[in-house]
């Protein structure tokens, strides 16, 4: 080797600075964990995850998280539940985490070479829910059908519904592989269904939170040393207040009066915007539902299917169709609305009905239709085709959101202008020359509303970041604009003895409560040991006393809530025992057992197997959590997820300690 690079060769040179460069090139990002973090990723990269060892980092074997991705998905979440828009960062925490754990997850699959191929994602697509839907009757619906499903459905392409689809049944493989090997003994399943069967009753003394609270009323002598004792506590207690400065105004004063919107202005936006005015094929339709599974005893299905026809009869003999449905109708989504649905698309409802509810023409009734979930009566009411609405039928609606957007162009443009104007002029004498008015608050709180605007919180909370006597800015103010500038700031303070000692005394209450409640809860405890008496105890002290039902684990009991979380060790007791306290967050409980019901050897053995595969499916869930926690961990340790700084960004998805950071619960 010596000789090799003693020789004046430049090949040989060249060798040797490249091995000299990846040997520094490792020991940075050995040492520097996350150095390529932010050079490496485009602006759109969230997070990314790298593969296994040095050259997996450097050398591109690594999975990227997009923001768009992260974002697009959190918003499809957020349409599905119908949560408000201000979730979304919220949402992103989560989703981002979620998007990190399943590309550690894919990685650690492919490194132990749990695969899926095209053909399997074939195979799963031919059966279960996706099965009856893609291939009913065992015939294929077509590539364009298929298309339509997935894209109303996800709002996905094929290719990417399959991509995704390829992710799920790879993280399943790798969740069989991983927890393959663990089992459960007979005894477990046994003692597992004992714990979940075993229901008690029992008499309970309550101590309430409020009640006792009532009862501590400290001195002038003890608040003030409390208040004293917690001086940090007070030090900004009276919070920050600022005068405000401002013109408000309107579209009613814009020079020159509200801007007016033409039709050529609204030609061109119904051009631009055709696709927002295309309708689908749709059908209006009403149905009676008679509920039967579809795997029904014979006997079951004949019934349902009796009570179907009966009321078919009933509407060809001139029945009313939306009171029959309100009076026999399964569906309770639908039944109170006489059965309506409302607009249908294809592919929103399963095969069967979709197939009869388009056949049919308006006003005709369909002969009985079986699906999974019964028999359906079902009446077309109107028919739509596929067409783009026209010009004449929109035209107010795009006139109204033309007519918003200039308003609101020309107010902001005005506001500018009247901004620019105050830093020259003052607030005062521009408001003059408008033939506007100023008006000057009083010293109010960044929460507060000001009386005079229909939303004022756009312009506070630009207030309470603004320096005082610093340059106008403008704020919407829901109905118009304001233009403000902040006059006076009185910094946050500690408050005097006087003036706060309603609010101390609620506080030191608040501190007493909490070690009051267990010393009482623990006096009635003990009391009623002592005397074998739980209802004299509670009388000594104050309590109430009630009676639960026969209840199980997860029964939610008045003044106690859930067994399993907050007593779970009432079920250890042997009938007429008396516990220890319990503590809740607003109540202190003792319990005397009146009642045990334990499942009997053959409730045991009839439930065994379901039993098992419950505890099997629970303990392989556990398993599970702990591995991917484990390789998170790894992952985290070797420096191998990076995210973007803006990620980073306290309050953003992905900040370090927030919900969607590594670490933090999958959602």
């Amino acid at each position: 080797m010596i000789r090799f690079l003693q020789k004046d060769s430049r090949a040989v040179k060249a060798i040797f600075i490249v091995i000299i460069s990846v040997a520094c090139i490792t020991m940075v990002v050995t040492l520097v964990p996350g150095i390529f973090s932010d050079q490496v990723s485009s602006a759109d990269t969230y997070a990314t995850i790298h593969g296994s060892g040095v050259f997996g980092r450097i050398f591109g074997s690594s999975d990227e998280v997009s923001t768009q991705e992260v974002q697009q998905l959190a918003q499809r979440m957020l349409q599905r539940q119908q949560l408000p828009d201000f979730v979304l960062p919220f949402m992103m925490q989560r989703v981002g985490q979620g998007l990190i754990q399943q590309h550690i997850e894919l990685q650690e699959a492919n490194r132990l070479g749990v695969k899926v191929t095209d053909e399997d994602i074939r195979s799963f697509l031919h059966t279960g829910m996706w099965g009856q839907v893609l291939f009913p009757n065992g015939k294929y619906v077509g590539d364009a059908q298929y298309a339509s499903l997935v894209s109303q459905n996800f709002g996905l392409s094929r290719e990417q519904f399959e991509n995704e689809l390829k992710k799920e049944i790879q993280e399943n493989r790798l969740r069989s592989f991983v927890t393959a090997g663990m089992t459960v003994s007979d005894q477990q399943v046994r003692e597992s269904y004992l714990q979940q069967g075993t229901k008690i009753k029992f008499d309970y003394a309550v101590i309430s939170a409020d009640d006792l609270r009532k009862t501590i009323n400290p001195s002038d002598t003890e608040l003030q040393a409390f208040f004293k004792q917690n001086a940090a506590r007070y030090a900004k207690a009276i919070p920050e207040t600022r005068k405000i400065q401002y013109i408000a105004f309107n579209t009613s004063n814009l020079p020159g009066g509200a801007p007016q919107v033409t039709d050529a202005e609204v030609q061109q936006y119904y051009s631009q915007h055709q696709k927002d005015y295309q309708v689908d094929d749709q059908v209006k339709v009403r149905h009676i539902l008679i509920k039967v599974d579809q795997n029904a005893d014979p006997k079951a299905d004949a019934a349902a299917k009796q009570k179907a026809e009966d009321i078919l009869k009933q509407l060809h003999n001139g029945g009313n169709f939306a009171d029959l449905a309100k009076k026999n109708s399964d569906d309770p989504g639908s039944k109170d609305q006489g059965g309506e649905l409302g607009f249908l698309k294809h592919g929103v409802t399963v095969p069967e009905f979709d197939k009869a509810a388009f056949a049919l023409q308006p006003g005709q009734t369909s002969d009985l239709v079986r699906t999974k979930f019964g028999y359906h009566i079902i009446q077309t009411e109107e028919k739509q085709t596929a067409h783009t609405r026209p010009l004449d039928e929109v035209k107010q609606t795009i006139v109204s959101v033309l007519t918003r957007q200039k308003e609101s162009d020309a107010q902001q443009a005005f506001g500018q202008q009247l901004a620019s104007e105050a830093q020259k002029n003052g607030l005062s004498q521009t408001a003059t020359a408008h033939h506007l008015q100023v008006t000057t608050t009083d010293y109010i709180a960044q929460n507060a509303i000001i009386p005079t605007l229909a939303d004022g919180s756009q312009m506070l909370t630009t207030a309470f970041t603004a320096k005082q006597g610093a340059a106008p800015q403008v704020a919407s103010t829901g109905d118009g604009y304001a233009v403000f500038q902040v006059e006076d700031v009185h910094a946050a303070h500690a408050p005097s003895f006087d003036e706060y000692k309603s609010h101390i005394q609620d506080d030191f209450r608040d501190q007493q409560l909490p070690q009051l409640l267990s010393r009482k809860t623990s006096e009635l405890a003990d009391k009623a040991k002592a005397e074998n008496d739980l209802a004299k105890a509670a009388k000594e002290v104050g309590a109430t006393v009630k009676s639960s039902d026969l209840v199980g684990r997860d029964a939610q009991v008045p003044d106690i809530g859930q067994l399993a979380s907050t007593a779970p060790q009432l079920f250890d007791l042997s009938v007429g025992q008396i516990s220890n306290a319990i503590q809740g967050q607003r109540t202190g409980a003792v319990v005397k057992l009146t009642q045990k019901q334990q499942p009997t050897p053959d409730e045991v053995q009839k439930n065994f197997d379901q039993t098992r595969d419950s505890l099997l499916d629970q303990k392989r869930e556990e398993m599970f959590a702990v591995f991917v926690t484990n390789l998170t961990d790894k992952y985290q340790k070797e420096g191998r997820i990076s995210i973007s700084k803006r990620a980073q960004q306290p309050g953003l998805p992905g900040a370090p300690g927030a919900p969607g950071a590594p670490g933090a619960p999958r959602s």
